[in-house]
């Protein structure tokens, strides 16, 4: 499953099971964006509120389109919205980020 690199910076809450992160996605421009859901859906371990952080983490993603900026940047816009409904605090599931934060989930 494709997906987008991120860093999980702290655990939330144990509530709901098997716990809740927080992780920060900076896009291709230099934006910050955070996000709040389960371990399940952004670790790429077993997580929790004893863990060290941060922590490498990953979002599922669609990816919509690429292309290569004025700067020789591969640049790929990709939606959390698929395939598991994830969002930043502020609603916003679609970003533009490097070639480089997309991995396999």
């Amino acid at each position: 499953m494709t997906g987008i690199s991120v860093l999980i910076t702290k655990y939330i809450s144990d509530d709901p099971q098997p716990g809740v992160v927080e992780c920060q996605l900076v896009d291709a421009y230099g934006n910050e964006w955070v996000f709040q859901d389960k371990t399940a859906v952004i670790a790429l371990g077993d997580l929790d509120a004893d863990s060290n952080y941060p922590q490498p983490g990953g979002i599922a993603c669609e990816i919509m389109k690429q292309w290569e900026d004025v700067n020789g940047r591969e640049i790929v816009s990709v939606n959390t919205e698929r395939p598991w409904g994830v969002e930043t605090l502020t609603g916003a599931s679609r970003f533009d980020v490097l070639r480089s934060q997309i991995i396999e989930i």
